[in-house]
Formats: C-alpha cells, structure tokens, sequence
C-alpha cells in the first residue's frame, strides 16, 4: 500500500477534511510508559465455525494509557475486544488461535475465567446496572469474590464511585435503586461496578454510542483520570471522541490491524492508505 506522507496531495487533503479532528489529535502526545506491554497480541486469530473474523492480530498495548480501536462496522473491533476476556467461550463453534498475555499470563489454556474477569473489567455500549441499590451494584463483586473484607466494603465502594466521577451526586442516596439515575449517570455508576473488583485492564465496547453529548464529555474526562490507574481500551466509531480521548489508536479493517501507532500519529501522519481513506471519511 502506498504510504502517505506530509507533501503528498493525500495528506494535505487529511488536513483539510478534518482540521477539528486533527488538532485534537495533535494536542496529545503519549509517552509509551516503561516496562512490559499491558496487553501482548501475537498472531491471535478467532474464527466462528469455518469462518475466521480475525486474521492474526499482533500488536503491544501499552499499560496506564487509553487505546482507541477503530474501523468500520463488522471489521472485527468488539470481536478482539471480548476476546480479552474470553466472552466468546459461551459460543459453541467459536475458536481461537495464537497468544494473548495481560501483565505477561496467558489468557488460554487453565486459566482461570473468574480471576481473568476480574482483572479485565467490561463496560458495554448500553448502562445495564443491577436491579439493585447504587451501593449494591457497586459492593456485589467484590463481596461475592471476598475481594475485601465486610468492615472495608463501604471504602471501596467509595473510592470506585470517586474514581468514577460519581460520589458527590449519589453520596446521600447510596439505597436508591441504580435505575433511577440518568443514563449518563447509569454508566458511570457501570464503571464504578467494574473498578470495584480492582481490574488492572478496562474495555469499552462504545461506552458513549447511547449517551447526550454532556455524558459522553463526561465520560471522556474520566478516561483522562482514569488511565492514570487503568489500562483502558475503548471502541469507538466517533473519530472525534478517539482523537480526543486516547493516546494510541488502533485501525481494524475486514478482521486485519491495518495500523497501530500514537493517535497523533494515525490521525495526523498514517503510514497506510486505508487508515487514511477511513479517517477522512473516503469509507466506513
């Protein structure tokens, strides 16, 4: 494929389609952090019966920052993202090939499905809290799994809705039934369910795609505070919100990484002549 470079046509053309986009890509810098990936893909491959979906993935993810994984519908972003934590095994012809590690263990062979889950947390496009109390929806992981004793199950429960942005709007009403918060509000208290069992990775399957544009800048200043915690890795088909919101960007097309790199990068610079027709809006 031919590469684009800044004194192409093409890529005067990307600053010209997207200038909103662009400089918001080009405000963040991310500094790759040191030590081992957080997430290691090397040649994973996942198939549905007879059909593969993902075609030998390789990349390195890099921990205590936001990744963006993006593409066109059906090109394969919330496969490899459910992937990470074994969602798929409930599908009986479902397969995978290959090795994914999280903080350098497999996650195939004996692994354990509950510890995995634990450490991986999952934040779905659609706020889906328990039929329960704020303060249950929070607590419930953690005291089925003894993650913490009961005497310290309040703090915990605290510091996740600190960290989620929503303790000062619940803290008087922690009995309330989650149902009644807004959806903005809704997902957060989501988020908050996931920290609560202390994961060292988040995945969010398009966390924002069914929130008003006020929840989604929400959502996106968390991930700012967030990923000072957590490894984060988010979908979106918002290019803004990724351009925005993430320090690296991952680019899926037809179940193939097409591009991986610092987000000002991909947005700015792409070293590929799909990722830079997709951006522009040329597809997808």
């Amino acid at each position: 494929m031919t590469t684009v470079v800044s004194d192409q046509p093409e890529a005067r053309a990307t600053t010209m389609l997207r200038p909103t986009l662009l400089s918001a890509a080009s405000a963040r810098t991310a500094t790759a952090p040191a030590g081992p990936p957080a997430i290691d893909a090397r040649n994973f491959r996942f198939s549905y019966g007879e059909g593969e979906v993902l075609h030998g993935i390789t990349m390195q993810i890099p921990r205590q920052a936001t990744t963006a994984i993006i593409g066109p519908s059906g090109c394969g972003k919330s496969t490899f993202l459910r992937a990470l934590n074994r969602m798929h095994d409930l599908e009986p012809k479902a397969r995978y090939d290959g090795e994914i590690l999280i903080e350098g263990q497999t996650i195939f062979g004996r692994t354990d499905l509950v510890e995995l889950r634990l450490k991986v947390g999952m934040v779905f496009q659609r706020p889906n809290p328990f039929p329960k109390s704020i303060y249950d929806n929070v607590a419930y992981g953690p005291a089925l799994n003894r993650l913490v004793t009961r005497r310290d199950l309040p703090e915990l429960v605290e510091r996740s809705l600190r960290r989620a942005a929503l303790w000062d709007e619940v803290k008087d009403r922690l009995d309330a039934p989650a149902t009644s918060l807004s959806g903005g509000q809704q997902q957060r208290l989501c988020i908050a369910r996931a920290l609560g069992n202390e994961p060292s990775v988040l995945l969010m399957d398009e966390p924002c795609s069914a929130l008003d544009p006020i929840a989604t800048q929400r959502i996106e200043e968390l991930l700012v505070e967030l990923k000072q915690h957590y490894t984060i890795l988010i979908v979106t088909h918002n290019m803004q919100q990724a351009a925005r919101a993430s320090d690296y960007a991952a680019f899926f097309f037809k179940g193939d990484l097409v591009e991986f790199g610092e987000t000002a990068q991909i947005f700015t610079r792409p070293a590929r002549e799909e990722t830079e027709a997709y951006i522009t809006g040329r597809f997808g």
